[in-house]
């Protein structure tokens, strides 16, 4: 059984679509690039399958993220005219605390 939940658009000739699926027997949720263009249209090997027994974990992450967590900001340093600097930061996960266990 395929069931599509969805899909974002990416760019022009990339979405990423989520849908239930069972792979090997096994039922998951599928979050996988689909690419049309004139070379090759389908799903690439870019995303991520969660299985089943993993899904109320997945579940309980996802929605203990805010929406205020999500809204994009302009950091002060990148308000500042400072055309020396290309550094950003980037933290990585775990790297300043420990990330819960579901």
């Amino acid at each position: 059984m395929e069931k599509d939940i969805g899909k974002i658009t990416k760019n022009e000739t990339t979405e990423v679509v989520i849908r239930i699926d069972d792979f090997g027997g096994n039922r998951g949720l599928t979050i996988r690039e689909f690419v049309t263009s004139d070379r090759y249209t389908g799903f690439t090997k870019a995303g991520v399958r969660i299985k089943a027994a993993d899904f109320p974990k997945f579940k309980q992450m996802i929605n203990s993220i805010s929406e205020k967590e999500m809204k994009e900001e302009v950091s002060a340093k990148e308000n500042t005219n400072d055309e020396d600097s290309d550094e950003v930061s980037v933290e990585k996960p775990g790297q300043s605390e420990d990330l819960p266990d579901y």
